[in-house]
């Protein structure tokens, strides 16, 4: 008993200080548990989301549609990237087409961004590859001056309200100091691959030119030997190998302590001077932010009644097992939003939904519990006795329904579209923990009771209008 009873205080202790963890989180900005804030789905935050079709029939027949699909996907999201936008959203998705084989979409979501068009042009973009070759030594020092200078004139803004460009050489200043352009570019690339060196087998990167740039690689690298070329996509440095003597043939190796996955990337990177797969934009959809604040406000305002509503009738109708099934939920609602946040579960109107829904499932387990433990009672077993059978009948029943309930949303998630995943999502994880709170946390609330054989007893463990 007094296991159980320390069991009971420390689940009761533990749901508490989440529940505050929580809540401070959310009221309090300056708070620990700030840092982890509920993620937002599209829906809920307002902003774009794009649907595009790959056309995979573009592709070579030796080609990896994995792969493939991969690097348009990383293409996409360094692009989306570059603009600053905040946690988007970009999925492979994979279907079957109506006349067989298989239909590859593009699913992208960009939270706060309300233009559409804008959206599609930064998609759609073709990148800038560039190669660039270090800057002599005297024209570097002069940018540099300069550029101390324009740092020193912007920091002079805060202390008197204006800015001051006199004496700077805003041409040179706004220049990259250690790297200048090449007539190399992206356009020259023939392709790029992943390679291993023979000895250490360490991953490389492999890259060769068509036949015009081969022609001006051989030019840089014989002008560049024992300096670095630096790689540019869309403006920002991916690499900067040494060259270590002219090479003729147009191909090279970008060698380093790459791990397999950085220089799968790298190959990714560089393959992606055009999209690796063609696309088509098949919808778009704009959600404004005030719609999506008013959708979730819904969303809580329903939840937040409807589990009163469940919390009501468990009390009135089940009495004391009542109350401490709303007290196990109340932990279950504490646990379930724990998981969301430590695991950045993304929260979009579905699967609130899903979470709603498994809430009913959590009261169905505790429900199915009492029933149990009345038809225990009708038979004249004793109060301690009728409960324990209780939960003992009533687990198999729990476990076949929340298993299949589990085994329903796994399909969901592999077969459905982001949209019905995150129902998914919510939802089985929801059943696994009202699993653990339903029959745990429950049993243990309710075996933490000096449970004596009396009418009082009996009052209080039978349900409606009757005692048995």
């Amino acid at each position: 008993m007094l296991k159980t009873r320390l069991s009971a205080t420390l689940l009761l202790l533990v749901g508490i200080l989440l529940g505050y963890a929580v809540y401070s989180g959310e009221v309090n900005k300056d708070s620990y548990f700030a840092k982890y804030p509920f993620k937002l789905g599209l829906d809920l935050r307002g902003g774009v989301h794009l649907i595009y079709k790959a056309d995979i029939s573009k592709l070579a027949e030796s080609t990896d549609v994995s792969s493939a699909m991969s690097a348009l996907k990383d293409v996409i999201e360094r692009r989306v990237n570059i603009f600053g936008v905040s946690e988007p959203v970009i999925q492979v998705e994979e279907k079957s087409a109506l006349g067989g084989g298989k239909e590859y979409r593009l699913i992208v979501e960009l939270p706060g961004i309300t233009d559409v068009a804008e959206a599609i042009k930064m998609i759609g973009a073709t990148p800038l590859l560039d190669f660039k070759t270090e800057r002599p030594a005297a024209e570097r020092d002069a940018i540099l001056a300069e550029v101390k200078k324009f740092e020193a004139a912007q920091a002079k803004v805060k202390e008197t309200g204006q800015f001051d460009l006199t004496g700077i050489n805003m041409e040179l200043a706004v220049k990259d100091p250690y790297y200048v352009d090449s007539e190399l570019n992206g356009r020259h690339l023939k392709s790029a691959e992943l390679q291993f060196q023979q000895n250490s087998l360490f991953p490389t990167v492999g890259i060769e030119f068509n036949a015009e740039g081969e022609a001006l690689f051989a030019k840089l690298t014989k002008e560049n030997v024992g300096k670095t070329i630096a790689i540019y996509l869309d403006g920002q440095p991916i690499s900067a190998p040494v060259v270590k003597e002219e090479i003729k043939s147009g191909k090279a190796e970008i060698s380093g302590n790459f791990t397999r996955e950085e220089a799968k990337t790298l190959v990714g990177r560089l393959n992606s001077g055009a999209l690796p797969v063609p696309i088509e934009l098949l919808s778009t959809q704009n959600i404004s932010a005030p719609l999506g604040n008013k959708l979730l406000n819904d969303d809580l305002r329903a939840g937040i009644w409807g589990t009163l509503a469940v919390a009501v009738f468990l009390i009135l109708w089940y009495r004391l097992p009542g109350l401490i099934a709303v007290v196990s939920l109340a932990i279950y609602i504490i646990f379930t939003l724990t998981v969301f946040k430590l695991f950045g579960v993304t929260m979009t109107a579905a699967g609130i939904a899903g979470v709603i829904m498994s809430i009913g499932m959590a009261t169905d387990a505790n429900i199915l519990i009492f029933e149990r433990t009345k038809e225990e009672l009708k038979k004249g077993r004793t109060v301690s006795d009728a409960v324990k059978e209780g939960f003992d009948r009533a687990w198999t029943s729990i476990r076949d329904s929340n298993i299949s309930s589990m085994i329903t949303a796994a399909i969901l998630f592999w077969l459905g579209t982001s949209l019905i995943r995150g129902f998914a999502l919510t939802f089985g994880l929801g059943v696994l923990i009202s699993m653990f709170t339903a029959i745990t946390v429950t049993r243990t609330f309710l075996y933490s009771f000096r449970i004596k054989d009396s009418k009082l007893t009996r009052f209080l463990f039978s349900n409606g209008s009757h005692i048995y």
